[in-house]
């Protein structure tokens, strides 16, 4: 399955090409970015791709969307058909080589782990490299010299520049809200691979609400799966998963959840009803893809942002905000 075609053009709320332009604010030029939206984002979770493209230029991107780009084969492929695997995720790094760009954004934990791990093993085995170059020049795929880093969308604005104009967006704000971290696991770890932070302490998430002005509540289960990978096999076991992170977070206080990955996202929201329906207890927790919470603290339209795709309405516990 092809996704992505076309690319996006520089851009920015100032439309200057800079980003944090305003009284008293210091212009930073827009990284250039590849963007690797996955399956996700292009089909059952559109409201993640809107609301990244409306955010990016804020925080500094300037997304180039990749061209006729597949799959990563999530954790599937990568078990069946391991060399096949390196050769689908080899693709995707190449052509973001091709567009010029240092970095590989992604929106997706799943994603982000694929393409590290293809990119660890590449970059690692100058044989194996040869081999998989040789292969995709065959079917009209540029060389890939293994130079290209990929990173989350999460990572682009915790930390450095991206952060600093994070604090700049994020504008409105998001005052008087409670909100859960949900990281999932494939974000964390293995930490060899993903190496941003602690995965036993991460910090990341909690930072970016703090940045936004709302009040990240603390629970042990924001690090564990969301018990996805399994929920077609063994779905007693997912819920049993799935429960977790949901009730621990109602009872800390929290008024929303948020998670950068739409996989987990999929799973909290939308088998939120199923969980309810088996258990007999109510949740209707608001569960936000990472964009769009810190889209609504800086400002971004409904049309943007796209609640209305979600299962559990996010929209009457943004509506509590102070002002």
């Amino acid at each position: 399955m092809s996704m992505g075609v076309g690319s996006t053009e520089p851009t920015n709320s100032a439309g200057t090409g800079f980003a944090g332009a305003g009284a008293g604010n210091r212009e930073i030029p827009l990284k250039r970015v590849a963007y690797y939206k996955g399956c996700l984002a292009s089909l059952s979770a559109k409201e993640l791709d809107t609301s990244t493209k409306a955010l990016a230029p804020r925080v500094g991107l300037e997304l180039v969307e990749l061209e006729s780009v597949t799959c990563c084969g999530a954790g599937d492929i990568h078990e069946a058909e391991p060399d096949y695997y390196v050769h689908l995720n080899a693709r995707i790094l190449a052509y973001a080589e091709a567009t010029g760009c240092d970095t590989l954004m992604t929106v997706c934990n799943v994603c982000t782990l694929n393409l590290r791990q293809a990119n660890h093993m590449l970059q690692g085995d100058s044989a194996l490299l040869a081999r998989v170059n040789e292969n995709l020049v065959t079917v009209g795929v540029p060389p890939y010299s293994g130079k290209i880093e990929v990173r989350h969308l999460l990572w682009e604005i915790a930390e450095g520049e991206g952060y600093e104009l994070l604090q700049q967006a994020a504008h409105k704000g998001l005052k008087g809200l409670k909100v859960a971290p949900f990281y999932g696991c494939q974000i964390l770890r293995p930490s060899k691979i993903m190496g941003f932070e602690d995965p036993d302490r991460p910090w990341s998430l909690e930072r970016i609400i703090t940045a936004c002005g709302g009040e990240p509540v603390d629970y042990p289960a924001k690090i564990k799966c969301c018990g996805f990978p399994i929920i077609a096999a063994r779905e007693e076991t997912a819920m049993g998963e799935l429960i977790q992170p949901i009730s621990q977070a109602i009872e800390a206080g929290a008024d929303v959840m948020v998670t950068p990955c739409p996989l987990c996202h999929l799973s909290l929201d939308a088998w939120q009803q199923k969980l309810e329906a088996s258990t007999g207890k109510s949740f209707g927790l608001p569960i936000l893809h990472l964009a769009q919470l810190v889209g609504v603290a800086a400002g971004l339209e409904e049309s943007e942002l796209k609640f209305k795709r979600h299962i559990v309405d996010p929209r009457p516990a943004l509506e509590r905000l102070e002002v």
